[in-house]
C-alpha cells in the first residue's frame, strides 16, 4: 500500500444537460478549470453508453467484458480525476439500473446524458499522484509519487 495526504481545495457543483458526453464535458471541465487531482460524485440519468463490467477472466492484462447500453438508465457513480501530460485521466465507477437490472462497472467512451446529471468535485490538493499506463497490465493505472 501507497498513499500521500493532502486537503480539499476548490469544491465545483456542476450540472451536466441532456445529451451531453459525461467524460469528454468534464474533461473540458478539468482542463478549463486547471484541476490536476480531483474526485467526482454524480447522481441522474445516461441516455447511451459503455461499462466494464469487469475482465472476462481474472487474468493480467484483463480483457474487458464491455457492455453498451441505450435507451435511458438512472446512474449514480464516483471517480477520480489526475491530469498529467496528456491531460485529464478520468475514471467512473457507476451502478446503472433500468427496470429489474443493473449493472455496475467502469464507465467508457461516449456516455451521453439522459436530462441531467447532478455533480459535485471536490479538488484535492497537495496530493502527488498521477496516473499512466502501467507496461504490466496495460492499464492507466494511479501512481503514488
Amino acid at each position: 500500500m501507497k498513499y500521500t495526504k493532502g486537503t480539499i481545495g476548490r469544491v465545483f457543483l456542476v450540472k451536466f444537460d441532456d445529451d451531453d458526453i459525461l467524460i469528454d464535458n468534464l474533461s473540458g471541465l478539468t482542463k478549463q478549470e486547471q484541476i490536476k487531482a480531483a474526485t467526482v460524485i454524480f447522481i441522474g440519468a445516461l441516455k447511451q453508453g459503455d461499462l466494464v463490467t469487469g475482465p472476462k477472466k481474472p487474468v493480467i492484462p484483463p480483457e474487458p467484458n464491455k457492455v453498451v447500453f441505450k435507451d435511458g438508465w438512472e446512474v449514480m457513480g464516483i471517480g477520480t480525476i489526475f491530469t498529467n501530460s496528456k491531460g485529464p485521466q478520468i475514471h467512473i465507477h457507476a451502478s446503472i439500473g433500468k427496470k429489474n437490472k443493473v449493472l455496475t462497472g467502469c464507465l467508457r467512451g461516449k456516455s451521453k446524458v439522459f436530462l441531467v446529471i447532478e455533480a459535485v468535485i471536490l479538488e484535492l490538493k497537495g496530493i502527488k499522484a498521477s496516473k499512466d499506463i502501467d507496461p504490466k497490465t496495460g492499464l492507466n493505472l494511479l501512481r503514488i509519487i
